[in-house]
């Protein structure tokens, strides 16, 4: 931990961005994260079986409590179909893909910043390393001949901590850009074939939902 306090102190002025985008990056991260992996579970194997299950019984009432009592954006898509199992088919689909375009941005919502970060840390780390160089080289003109290797070894050395931190923060914020994406895309294929599965299930079966709507 003091060889890392050490570098970064002696990273010079660029070191404060790099750390301050390194922050950002980690609360994008843990934020994702949660969202994809915890918060957006569709469960939809689960949950197209026991739908599937309640709509060809005609049981509207347990229909719409499964959907009510799934947490993911799946059920809430199908929640807003069932809402309009009384209307025309057109007005069904049209309120489910309005539902649809209302959840897929939550989900893809921030990942892409964590691209941009990864460039931004990348540009200021080499940034930070030419002035840096810059400043070594004019110190070392300036220098006698006895201590000129010295300096300009140390400015060298100085210069480079600027480009290591910025491929720190880089390195992991694409890593998890790439995961966070291929994650998101996975969700939304989900959504889809789930939407599109019990969609047809309605409006094969509006008409034994809307006979027994009551049922508990």
């Amino acid at each position: 931990m003091d060889s890392v306090l050490k570098h970064y102190s002696e990273g010079g002025i660029f070191m404060h961005p790099i750390a301050l985008t390194g922050l950002v990056v980690l609360w994008i991260m843990g934020e994702r994260f949660y969202v994809l992996y915890f918060k957006a579970l569709n469960r939809k194997e689960e949950f197209t079986r026991e739908m599937r299950k309640h709509i060809l019984s005609g049981n509207f009432v347990k229909a719409v409590k499964l959907a009510n009592t799934t947490d993911g954006p799946l059920a809430r898509i199908v929640k807003a179909g069932l809402m309009q199992v009384r209307r025309p088919d057109d007005v069904i689909q049209s309120t489910m893909d309005e539902a649809a375009l209302a959840e897929i941005p939550y989900l893809e919502k921030r990942t892409g910043f964590l691209a941009m970060m990864s460039n931004v840390s990348t540009l200021m780390g080499l940034l930070g390393t030419i002035v840096g160089l810059i400043d070594s080289f004019g110190a070392v003109a300036k220098a006698d001949a006895a201590t000129k290797s010295t300096l300009l070894a140390s400015g060298i050395s100085e210069a480079m901590n600027c480009t290591a931190f910025g491929l720190i923060v880089a390195i992991p914020a694409l890593l998890a850009y790439a995961a966070l994406q291929s994650r998101t895309q996975k969700c939304v294929d989900e959504i889809n074939e789930g939407s599109v599965r019990i969609v047809n299930l309605i409006l094969l079966n509006r008409e034994k939902l809307n006979t027994d709507r009551g049922n508990a």
